[in-house]
C-alpha cells in the first residue's frame, strides 16, 4: 500500500506512503488518480491536503522502473502518468500542498497540482529531468511555466537545480513557509477553513481560474459569467446574502 487516504474535519489527506523517498512508481500514479476521483466524489471531502510524511514528499519518478521501459512502453505510460496528476489538479475542492524535504520531478509536479503550496523551511524543490536526458512529463513544462512564469520555468528545467525553500518562495513556486514539524498541521487548518465555506462557489472560483488561464479572456470572462449567475440558485447563495445584510460580513455559516 503506497498511498492512504484519512478524512476529518472535512479535508480529506492523500498520504504517499513509499519509502524511504516515496519515489512514484506506476502503482503510486494509479493510486493517485484513483484517490483524487474518491476525493472529488466524497460530499464528507470538503477540501484536501496531499502529504508525503515527515521526512520527504517525493523524490520523483521511481528511475529504475523507468530505465526499463521503451519508447513504445512511454508513449503508453505517459498518457496514464498526466491523467494521474492531472485528476489531482482537477478535484473541484480547494487543494494544499504539504511539502517537506524534497519535492522533485514527480514530486514537485504533483506539489504543481494544489491550489497553494506549504513548505518546510528546510524543504528542497526542483525539476531534474534534464539531468536524465529528459523534460518533465507530469505536467511540469505547463502547470510550472503557468506558476512562475516562463522565464523563471526555463531556468529551474534547463539547468535541473534544486532550490531551497525560500529561493523557492521568491519564485512563487511555494506560499508559506513553516517548520518541518508545523506543514501539515498548517496545511490541514487551511484546509480546514476553506472546508467550512461555500462548497459550490469554491468549485466555481477554482474551475474559473483554472479555465481562464488555459484559454482567452473571452472565454474565461464567459465560464466566470457563467457560474456568477448559477450561484443565485444556490443555498449557499441566499443564506450567505441574508447573513450580510441581517449580521454583517463574514459570519454566514454554510452547509
Amino acid at each position: 500500500m503506497t498511498l492512504h487516504f484519512e478524512v476529518a474535519e472535512g479535508v480529506g489527506t492523500i498520504r504517499l506512503d513509499r519509502p524511504p523517498m516515496n519515489a512514484l512508481d506506476t502503482e503510486t500514479q494509479d493510486g493517485l488518480r484513483a484517490l483524487a476521483e474518491e476525493a472529488s466524489q466524497r460530499e464528507d471531502v470538503r477540501a484536501v491536503v496531499v502529504y508525503g510524511g515527515e521526512k520527504v514528499f517525493a523524490a520523483g519518478a521511481d528511475i529504475k522502473e523507468m530505465q526499463r521501459m521503451d519508447h513504445a512502453g512511454m508513449v503508453v505510460r505517459s498518457r496514464a502518468l498526466q491523467e494521474s496528476f492531472t485528476a489531482v489538479a482537477r478535484i473541484p475542492k480547494p487543494v494544499v500542498a504539504a511539502i517537506t524535504g524534497y519535492a522533485l520531478g514527480g514530486g514537485c509536479e504533483l506539489a504543481l497540482c494544489a491550489d497553494f503550496r506549504i513548505a518546510a523551511d528546510n524543504a528542497k524543490l526542483g525539476q531534474p529531468e534534464i539531468l536524465l536526458g529528459l523534460i518533465p512529463g507530469a505536467g511540469g513544462t505547463q502547470r510550472l511555466a503557468r506558476l512562475v512564469g516562463p522565464s523563471k520555468a526555463k531556468d529551474l528545467i534547463f539547468t535541473g537545480r534544486m532550490v531551497k525553500a525560500d529561493e523557492a518562495l521568491a519564485l512563487g513556486l511555494v506560499d508559506r513557509l513553516a517548520p518541518a514539524a508545523d506543514v501539515y498541521t498548517e496545511a490541514h487548518a487551511w484546509a480546514a477553513k476553506l472546508a467550512q465555506g461555500p462548497a459550490i462557489a469554491l468549485r466555481a472560483a477554482k474551475e474559473a481560474i483554472d479555465t481562464g488561464l488555459e484559454t482567452d479572456i473571452e472565454t474565461g470572462l464567459a465560464v466566470e459569467r457563467t457560474w456568477f449567475a448559477g450561484l443565485f440558485a444556490t443555498e449557499d447563495r441566499e443564506r450567505g446574502m441574508r447573513s450580510f445584510v441581517e449580521e454583517g460580513p463574514g459570519k454566514a455559516k454554510f452547509r
